[in-house]
């Protein structure tokens, strides 16, 4: 028998099966009503299935060994709710989401977290491990794994939300980590998260209301405000770089029309009149097209064209063109 199958169901996970049963009557709270609804769980599931993912694959290159993680549901709760169905002790890192106000945790059992830094110091990860809180190196090993993990939240949120997400500090104790207010609408996702031969649950506790504007945006038919924003650089970023695009230009006489038998009959000596008028500007093309008009100059020694305004006559003749 492995130690997952050992330890007993946290009392979390417990809670949130409960919540994703379906066909069961549940119990509604009109003091508290539903803010999250079924589009912003979409959304969100599409970003945590790429998070699990990815963090799967950072932590098993950092740990050195087989690392599974797995959305397992996203529930709306208000904070005590949350708080008083978490584990005692449980390893919480509290994230800061700048620019966004409020705080979040990040949670699973001390017996992986503590796996962890028996890994990273060379261990095999299998011994029974000490429920307790960490000591001060042990912290600062922990540390590392916690924010691999951020990044990979940040990176998962990006379509919706760019967020600069920080490490705060780790709690243990559930109660003292008194990050909102007991009636606060939180979004709680639940993780199967595996180490080895260890199973545990984890959770992510996001704040709505500093969530709220994005997720709205991200389910509105119209872009969202960050959505704009990111459209409108790649806008000048485009303008910057095609301003710098080199481009052939010619300064040419205006054409003639010749027929067949005579440019075939072409020979060295021959004189093509130009027909045109001595009084009247080149044309400046580029890729066929006339956009200026100049007349012959010299700038240094060198052959030039000196731009002048349109004359009227040209004006209407590419009208009548286009």
């Amino acid at each position: 028998m492995t130690l997952a199958d050992a330890a007993p169901a946290p009392r979390g996970a417990a809670l949130m099966a409960s919540r994703r049963r379906r066909g069961e009557a549940r119990s509604y709270d009109f003091r508290r009503p539903t803010k999250l609804s079924r589009d912003h769980v979409r959304v969100l599931q599409n970003l945590l299935e790429s998070f699990a993912r990815q963090t799967a694959t950072n932590l098993t290159q950092v740990l050195r060994t087989e690392v599974k993680v797995e959305l397992g549901g996203i529930d709306q709760f208000a904070y005590d709710d949350y708080v008083a169905h978490l584990d005692n002790p449980s390893f919480m890192s509290v994230i800061s989401f700048e620019p966004l106000r409020g705080r979040g945790l990040l949670t699973w059992s001390m017996d992986v977290a503590m796996a962890m830094i028996d890994l990273l110091l060379g261990g095999s990860g299998s011994a029974a491990q000490p429920q307790r809180p960490m000591t001060g190196m042990e912290t600062r090993l922990a540390k590392y794994p916690v924010e691999r993990v951020l990044y990979e939240l940040g990176v998962a949120l990006r379509p919706v939300v760019r967020l600069d997400l920080g490490l705060e500090g780790f709690e243990y104790q559930p109660q003292l980590a008194q990050l909102a207010v007991s009636s606060e609408t939180v979004v709680v996702s639940s993780f199967s998260l595996t180490l080895g031969e260890r199973e545990t649950e984890a959770t992510l506790m996001l704040p709505f209301a500093p969530f709220a504007p994005a997720l709205h945006g991200a389910t509105s038919p119209q872009l969202s405000a960050q959505a704009l924003r990111e459209r409108q650089q790649a806008t000048d970023a485009l303008s910057e770089r095609l301003g710098a695009v080199p481009v052939e230009v010619n300064a040419r006489f205006r054409p003639i029309r010749v027929p067949s038998a005579d440019l075939l009959g072409l020979a060295v000596g021959d004189v093509l009149l130009l027909r045109h008028p001595r009084d009247s500007p080149l044309e400046v093309t580029t890729n066929d097209v006339v956009f200026a008009h100049a007349v012959a100059s010299n700038h240094r020694r060198r052959l030039a064209a000196e731009i002048v305004a349109t004359p009227p006559s040209s004006t209407s003749t590419a009208r009548d063109h286009q």
